[in-house]
């Protein structure tokens, strides 16, 4: 994954302290540049090109550049800008695109998934960037002398910053300003086209964001949960690759749903699977490092991390893996269970927009720390600004589940040779559901006897922000707080069905408590 952090004016073992506490995003090699009074260190996960070379950050005689991502289009960006590359790194090319274009001209070249900062060595200003989706993390902070200061995780400018908060996804810095370049939320225009052309620019841009993210010097892996999305972007990627490729799928000792329809997956694509299988004491020894590692409160987060966080940790331990594909990103375009409620069309739309904004405090989030937590690399097909883009644009009556199921587009393009039609119209579950519906009981029976009725209520009162609203909450709260005291407004609220609309004004986040939950639990 990498780590980062910038920092004006503070002395070098202040910034290695800093650094030290991404250690886990980027444990292969560290390096600080110094540019006057700026420095920016760097924690390398070596993905592409595996020598010394790939190092960061990078320079050149004007700038000095640091980026957590990978730029899928770096080969053609290289033949596009000539200049005395010393690596086979996808990132170096960032450097003759802002010699020639600045900060303005390398956002609109690039695709990929990054967060990135650069000095001009001449003025000594800062510049950076974040991806459209908010992939790739990325915080800011001021010190006590008023300088910002950068990392890629918000623990790295906890002891050195106050005001810290979020960088914007699709946003860069330039002169004490934050201006937005792309927001794929915000659709103009609405596409005209009919169904079947809608279902096979899907299945094209959908195949073409998987084989892009094919491209790595680092062994990958997939994880594979057995729904939709995963199994689609695990059968694409089987389809265009000359081996097995690896899969990876989760489940509880007592109850696991996912692993028979992942077994499903793997056996009909021919790959090299692997099941992980965790206890009740698994998941309670793990709660405190995974909020640790997400930064989070948030209950749909913090429950649907662990089993993440724990497969990721046996994938480390127990194979040479450091890159990993995953299927985020496609309930919030295409729908989630709750959505089969949107009262109409323009309200499904809403809804969507409201869910890719915020996708960078929530399951993108989940995402890159279960993974990042463990040092490996987050790639995430259903993320490209392509494919996000054109399904945002997409008339929102095709996107409703007026089909029988949800997310029937998504289903509809990939029917034929991929998957089995029993897993591509499958009913959807919860990540953390479906690893087993105990995982979250044993959570919430865990809280109910962390707390008397008498603590709870007294806990709820020590939070007016995002107040805790059951025992699991604060619990999760507690932790919380005990790591990023006074920090709970890096997440804007709990993740929560429409509570506006019919069946969906619930008290928990799980799609168990909805109606219409039915054969998901299956």
């Amino acid at each position: 994954m990498c780590g980062f952090v910038y920092f004006k004016g503070k002395e070098k073992d202040v910034v290695k302290s800093a650094l030290e506490k991404l250690h886990h995003r980027g444990p292969d090699s560290t390096r600080i540049s110094q540019i006057g009074e700026s420095l920016i260190g760097f924690k390398r996960l070596a993905i592409m090109d595996l020598s010394e070379e790939g190092n960061q950050p990078f320079e050149s005689e004007r700038h000095a550049m640091a980026c957590n991502g990978e730029i899928y289009n770096h080969r053609s960006l290289k033949e596009k800008y000539s200049f005395e590359y010393k690596s086979e790194s996808d990132c170096e090319v960032i450097l003759p695109i802002i010699e020639r274009g600045g900060i303005e001209g390398l956002v609109y070249e690039l695709d990929g998934e990054y967060a990135l900062v650069y000095i001009d060595k001449l003025t000594e200003e800062i510049f950076a960037a974040r991806d459209p989706m908010g992939i790739r993390p990325l915080f800011y902070g001021y010190t006590k002398e008023g300088k910002i200061a950068f990392a890629s995780e918000a623990k790295a400018l906890l002891e050195e910053c106050r005001d810290i908060a979020p960088f914007p996804p699709g946003h860069y810095y330039n002169n004490g300003d934050f201006i937005s370049y792309l927001d794929l939320s915000h659709v103009d225009v609405h596409s005209k086209d009919t169904l079947e052309e809608v279902c096979g620019n899907i299945r094209t841009k959908l195949e073409k964001a998987v084989i892009k993210r094919m491209d790595s010097d680092a062994p990958i892996g997939f994880l594979l949960s057995g729904g939709l999305d995963s199994s689609l972007v695990c059968a694409i990627a089987q389809k265009h690759s000359k081996t097995p490729i690896k899969t990876f799928a989760i489940g509880m000792s007592e109850d696991a749903i996912d692993l028979k329809y992942a077994k499903e997956v793997a056996d009909h694509i021919g790959s090299d699977h692997t099941e992980v299988i965790i206890t009740k004491d698994d998941v309670l020894k793990a709660l405190r490092d995974v909020i640790y590692h997400l930064e989070t409160w948030d209950i749909t987060t913090t429950r649907a991390s662990v089993g993440m966080y724990l497969v990721c940790k046996h994938i480390k331990e127990k194979t040479d893996i450091k890159v990993l594909m995953t299927g985020e990103v496609s309930d919030e375009i295409f729908g989630y269970k709750y959505t089969d409620f949107a009262p109409s069309a323009e309200e499904f739309q809403k809804e969507a927009a409201k869910r890719v904004k915020e996708l960078y405090i929530y399951d993108v989030l989940r995402a890159d720390r279960c993974i990042s937590a463990n040092s490996l690399e987050a790639r995430v097909p259903f993320s490209d600004a392509d494919f996000v883009s054109y399904v945002m644009s997409v008339d929102p009556k095709l996107k409703m589940n007026s089909y029988g199921h949800g997310k029937y587009l998504l289903r509809k393009a990939f029917e034929g040779d991929y998957l089995p039609l029993s897993i591509l119209f499958r009913e959807k579950a919860a990540f953390s559901d479906a690893v087993g519906h105990s995982l979250v009981d044993y959570i919430k029976e865990y809280a109910e006897e962390l707390y008397s009725e008498v603590e709870f209520k007294k806990g709820m009162l020590k939070y007016d922000y995002g107040t805790p609203f059951t025992k699991e909450s604060l619990m999760f709260r507690d932790i919380f707080e005990g790591f990023y005291p006074g920090k709970a407004k890096w997440i804007k609220d709990f993740w929560m069905p429409n509570k506006e609309w019919e069946n969906c004004d619930v008290a928990d986040p799980s799609a168990r408590v909805l109606p219409n939950y039915g054969a998901s639990g299956a």
